[in-house]
């Protein structure tokens, strides 16, 4: 199966529960998955710049030197998800669930985090840029 006829097909919520999508590098720029389940997916150094994931599961994920920058994040599920080295610059985060997140080495600079206070306290952003 093509990268693009998986993401459809995850992004219209049809996909085996008992194994993980392997989209590592992937380039979804710009992509609408908003409400998609990619939970437990390797989103590994895959390129999502500026795409829309409002209300995405990507719980239990590896999207570890993800490229998030200006991504629309907002109500999405990433609690427990490997994001170390990503680049989240810029991304709309507000009310994103990171309990339990790894954001060790993420760039998270002029990230909107409003709502997820309670969540952040939580998380591992050990040498994490967070400024803005």
């Amino acid at each position: 199966m093509e990268a693009e006829e998986i993401v459809k097909s995850y992004a219209a919520g049809e996909r085996d529960e008992k194994s993980a999508i392997e989209l590592t590098e992937l380039n979804l720029s710009g992509v609408n998955l908003s409400e998609a389940n990619f939970s437990r997916a390797n989103l590994s150094v895959a390129n999502l710049k500026g795409a829309n994931l409002h209300g995405t599961d990507m719980s239990r994920s590896d999207m570890s030197g993800v490229d998030l920058r200006e991504a629309d994040l907002r109500h999405a599920n990433l609690n427990r998800t490997n994001l170390s080295g990503a680049n989240l610059s810029g991304a709309n985060l507000r009310w994103v669930d990171l309990s339990g997140a790894n954001l060790s080495w993420a760039d998270l600079s002029e990230a909107k985090l409003s709502g997820t206070n309670n969540q952040i306290r939580k998380v591992n952003k050990y040498l994490s840029k967070i400024m803005g």
